[in-house]
């Protein structure tokens, strides 16, 4: 009688999730690809068109990161069934608002490849489906230059200048496929409004797609930035030091956030909002607290425990009430990461009876664990800010071991796994962090008290 070898189980489990995994997102796939070719075959588009989409798609999917294949649908679709109506009404191609989507898409996407992927693929489709090069050319011109003009744009007329000088390229580029003949001048205005239209239609349309794709964009965050916000006017009142430890966390992000090329103002502003939730209990943290006394001597390091991890919820909370965008509730929930809070854990080590267990794991921070490079400088700009404050000495040297010493910590603790945050990024925001908090921080000098008699203003006399 053969027998048979034992099966491993912990081995085949993983292996059957992972290959059920791969089916599920196989599966995907293939429902996608049918939908698009069942969409052409009703709009009696040919072939060709759901092809190239389909190649454009495999190329994203290897090369691009941080994208969602359902907005970048929504927009070709948008700009897509637009045009395939106008032209089936019978309406002149400079009805077709072409740069709305590279506007929208610079605007509301982060990686520029995708932006361009989406003008691409629209302006090859469009041209395909009304049978003109020279439209596809001028639409394909017009929407990488308004990727260039609107890209991290903060003012609202950056977007309407965009839009005219959109415009005004589109004449430039009919006149020369005209061979600098203005045939038909009213094609001119045409195309010259079509920009114009296009840029005030962002502004219209901009905080819906905020909305449905769940982002916000730099004129946001600036209007975010503004310290009349209900939540920044709370915290100026109820917990002013919160309050200014958030502006220098604020200020230590951006900074940081350009040393490395990261989005600095979404990093500031988000900064702004990582502590809100400390406006329900704010009396149990040391900036808010009375210098003689601390609520937390009277109270289990345990309960301590709690009431200090409390915050992000209470944070959260606040956000959803005042309707922050999910950008911001990021920052409030990832930026303490997994942290051990280490005063309390040591407290209940030092308190502990016998008999009795003290966990790390009960002491640590739910997380997640910050997933991007804003969110994780904002973690490290925190911790660092606190620990130099906390300086009795707070000299250049002895600031500067203190910021190595917090970010050397967090990185052995696996708190920055999750980022995309390098050896050479930490060494720049370190550099940062040090040359700012040495700045605020430094140490001053004591100044002679003045001599009594009016001895002070004696300098001032005339010398005999």
């Amino acid at each position: 009688m053969i027998k048979l070898p034992a099966i491993n189980k912990q081995k085949i489990i993983p292996l059957l999730q992972k290959f059920s995994h791969f089916g599920k997102k196989t599966a995907k796939l293939a429902i996608g690809i049918i939908f698009v070719f069942l969409i052409s075959y009703l709009l009696g588009v040919n072939f060709v068109i759901p092809l190239f989409l389909v190649c454009m798609f495999v190329y994203a999917k290897l090369f691009v990161k941080n994208y969602n294949l359902l907005h970048l649908s929504f927009f070709f679709v948008l700009i897509f069934v637009m045009s395939f109506f106008i032209i089936q009404e019978g309406k002149p191609i400079y009805y077709i608002p072409f740069a709305l989507i590279p506007m929208l898409s610079a605007l509301l996407f982060e990686e520029v490849v995708l932006s361009l992927l989406i003008t691409f693929a629209s302006s090859v489709s469009v041209a395909y489906l009304i049978n003109d090069v020279d439209a596809g050319i001028i639409f394909l011109i017009s929407g990488i230059l308004s990727i260039i003009l609107v890209r991290g744009a903060r003012k609202r007329g950056t977007i309407i200048r965009a839009g005219f000088i959109v415009g005004v390229v589109q004449v430039i580029a009919l006149f020369f496929i005209d061979n600098f003949r203005f045939g038909y001048p009213h094609r001119y205005v045409m195309f010259l409004l079509n920009g114009m239209v296009s840029s005030i239609v962002v502004l219209g349309v901009l905080p819906i797609f905020e909305y449905l794709f769940k982002t916000v964009t730099n004129i946001s965050l600036l209007e975010l930035a503004d310290f009349g916000h209900p939540l920044l006017q709370r915290m100026v009142m109820e917990v002013p030091g919160t309050y200014h430890h958030s502006l220098v966390v604020g200020n230590l992000s951006e900074a940081a956030s350009q040393a490395i090329g990261a989005n600095a103002l979404l990093a500031r502003i988000g900064a702004y909002y990582h502590d809100i939730g400390k406006l329900e209990k704010p009396e149990y943290f040391s900036e808010n607290q009375d210098m003689k006394s601390s609520k937390h001597d009277h109270l289990a390091a345990s309960m301590s425990k709690l009431v200090i991890m409390n915050h992000v919820n209470e944070g959260l909370e606040l956000a959803k009430k005042y309707k922050l965008s999910p950008r911001l509730i990021d920052f409030i929930q990832t930026h303490h990461g997994t942290s051990l809070v280490y005063y309390f854990y040591r407290r209940a080590l030092e308190t502990l009876e016998e008999d009795h267990e003290v966990k790390e794991e009960g002491f640590r921070y739910p997380g997640p664990k910050p997933n991007t490079k804003e969110a994780a400088i904002v973690l490290l700009a925190d911790s660092v800010e606190a620990a130099t404050r906390a300086l009795k000495e707070p000299t250049s040297t002895n600031i500067a071991d203190v910021v190595h010493k917090i970010i050397n910590n967090k990185f052995i603790d696996r708190q920055l796994d999750e980022c995309d945050l390098t050896l050479n990024d930490l060494e720049k925001i370190s550099a940062v962090f040090i040359r700012i908090l040495t700045g605020i921080y430094h140490a001053r000098i004591t100044y002679p008290e003045s001599q009594k008699n009016g001895s002070e203003n004696n300098h001032n006399k005339p010398a005999k």
